[in-house]
């Protein structure tokens, strides 16, 4: 449990590992010769939702919680991480196997009683994987995001795909709001140093559709939730792990929170608030607490809390064994959410022992 969808790229564009001492995967060490997030950047669309190929580190990354006709949840993820063993400027990619850039993606199905998890991996430049802006798609192999919308953004309605030997499915996704930037218009500090990356979020999707288990085909409906960041040195040097929270509630309101944890004990927190019209108003550390509420390790039971919107929630996994059985093993589910708001959301963690 050391490493996981924030850290595998900088795994795979790195040194060995035990070459890598600073920070958490070693994302705390210095970014020579990549672009660094800027306060003054303000994002563009639809052009960031291509690569940033100057960054070494970004990810597509998708979480969905859904049900079937008899009301069994469950609870999907389908990520794609891009990573640089060197820079390259934008709109100049290099073509085939001069290409530094390097793929991998994850896909998992999660029932009350199973975790289904499998990964795929690729160098860039071949055709095999990539994205692309305009028209927007998103692919590794034969798994996929691909844009449907006719009209408004690109990442408005969406087709998603992922099969594996023992899990498949087949999702569309359709928004229902705007996109959401976290921090300031995007610029999300992640350490008391100043640490950052360029972080916004569509996370207004009903969602319709089809999972497949071993034995049956499932037509399902849910919300679904897209996450896009890139940076190249998002973590301070002593950063060893985070815990991270994507919360719908019923009221239509939404919850992005993470706690970055340090060797010594102390942790660094963010939290977007997102009100059902779209509306986003960012919370500095320590605005928001996440408080374990169980001595297993990773926790799959947690307190939130943030005061200033009056929440004080319980979250707990749908299936604990959530473990993402993948290179680099880490856990991430879905939860239910209890007390002063109620809903379905998001979990991962990192760094636990």
């Amino acid at each position: 449990m050391t490493l996981t969808r924030r850290t595998l790229l900088a795994a795979l564009a790195a040194t060995p590992l035990t070459a890598r001492a600073q920070g958490f995967a070693g994302l705390g060490t210095e970014a020579e010769g990549f672009a660094l997030p800027s306060r003054d950047t303000r994002l563009a669309f639809p052009a960031d939702h291509g690569p940033h190929p100057a960054f070494r580190i970004e990810w597509w990354y998708l979480t969905a919680t859904l049900e079937g006709p008899d009301g069994t949840p469950y609870g999907v993820q389908w990520t794609l991480f891009r990573s640089a063993l060197a820079p390259e400027a934008q709109g100049r990619e290099a073509k085939g196997w001069g290409s530094p850039q390097v793929w991998m993606a994850h896909a998992a199905l999660t029932t009350p009683e199973a975790h289904h998890s499998t990964e795929r991996r690729a160098r860039g430049g071949t055709g095999q994987a990539g994205v692309t802006a305009t028209p927007f798609s998103a692919w590794i192999d034969d798994w996929q995001v691909t844009s449907t919308a006719a009209t408004g953004d690109a990442l408005d309605a969406l087709r998603l795909t992922a099969s594996a030997p023992d899990f498949a499915y087949d999702l569309a996704l359709t928004a229902t709001g705007p996109l959401v930037l976290h921090g300031a218009e995007g610029y999300s500090v992640k350490s008391p140093g100043g640490q950052a990356s360029h972080y916004y979020s569509q996370p207004f999707y009903d969602l319709t559709g089809t999972v497949t288990l071993p034995d049956r085909a499932i037509p399902v409906t849910g919300k679904a939730w897209l996450d896009r960041e890139w940076s190249s040195q998002p973590l301070a040097e002593n950063q060893d792990g985070w815990d991270w929270i994507s919360l719908s509630f019923s009221s239509g309101a939404r919850l992005m929170g993470f706690a970055l944890r340090s060797t010594d004990g102390t942790a660094f927190t963010s939290a977007t608030w997102i009100e059902p019209d779209g509306t986003a108003t960012a919370y500095p550390d320590g605005a928001l607490t996440l408080t374990p509420l169980t001595e297993a390790t990773p926790p799959t039971r947690w307190r939130v809390e943030l005061p200033d919107r009056g929440v004080n929630v319980e979250i707990e996994a749908l299936n604990p064994r959530a473990f993402m059985e993948v290179s680099f093993p880490y856990w991430e589910g879905p939860v239910s959410i209890t007390g002063s708001h109620d809903g379905r959301g998001y979990l991962e963690m990192t760094g636990y022992d």
